[in-house]
């Protein structure tokens, strides 16, 4: 009965929270931005490590450092999931290094500092591991030889194990796919900064993060969307 009675109580607080946002002038567009809490929420901010969102938010965060905080307000719904259900909590009762997704609607054309001022819809608290990965990470590291409209082609010299044995036999020099989902990152020394792949420089280091089912080929690891392609970036991460 206490279950049934939170989860309407969850419902009720969402209808709440969306009829807040549909009452707040024309329609905006969502902007959904994930990464891990550097500090518990305080003072109206959330201070997350961004590392990843829907495209929307990705775009929004071109040329911007990872690090950023995200206004939240009185009508701000602070969620926590456990083991797929969701309670209400307070800003407080979120930790750092927990990892979060923050929800934000405004304008389809705002900018990143537009977006941060807006108050968060909600905020998903999902502990220290968000979304854990149900597929083998393929790591390749190397020279970026060229970069075309969904691929970048890379001269192949190191990697994880699991990425290195596809190679076997096969050329160093493959082309990776990358989509709207990817993530691109150029690193200044140990600072990195979100980027397009029109950004990254011909014979820089780079490095190419794929998740694909273990046991790949080859041939349907470099068709998947890399997660994450890191331009000059240390070797240490």
């Amino acid at each position: 009965m206490r279950t049934r009675t939170t989860l309407l109580s969850l419902a009720v607080a969402l209808l709440c929270a969306g009829a807040a946002t549909a009452g707040n002038g024309p329609a905006k567009f969502l902007f959904r931005f994930q990464g891990q809490l550097t500090a518990t929420p305080s003072n109206g901010g959330v201070p997350i490590t961004v590392q990843g969102g829907n495209k929307a938010a990705l775009q929004a965060m071109l040329g911007q450092p990872v690090a950023q905080t995200f206004a939240y307000g009185a009508t701000t719904e602070f969620l926590k999931w456990s083991k797929g259900i969701p309670t209400v909590v307070q800003a407080g009762d979120l930790a750092a290094g927990d990892y979060v997704t923050v929800n934000v609607r405004a304008p389809r054309d705002s900018n990143l500092a537009a977006i941060e001022q807006q108050a968060a819809g909600i905020v998903g608290d999902h502990g220290t591991s968000i979304n854990p990965p149900d597929k083998p990470l393929y790591l390749f590291r190397g020279t970026l030889t060229s970069v075309g409209a969904s691929g970048v082609t890379v001269h192949v010299t190191g990697g994880d194990r699991r990425a290195l044995r596809l190679l076997i036999g096969n050329s160093s020099d493959e082309t990776f796919t990358f989509g709207d989902t990817t993530i691109f990152l150029l690193w200044q020394g140990k600072v990195p900064t979100v980027i397009d792949a029109s950004k990254l420089v011909v014979g820089d280091r780079i490095v190419v993060r794929i998740r694909a089912d273990k046991g790949a080929s080859l041939s349907t690891v470099l068709a998947t969307p890399a997660n994450h392609i890191g331009d000059r970036e240390p070797a240490s991460k």
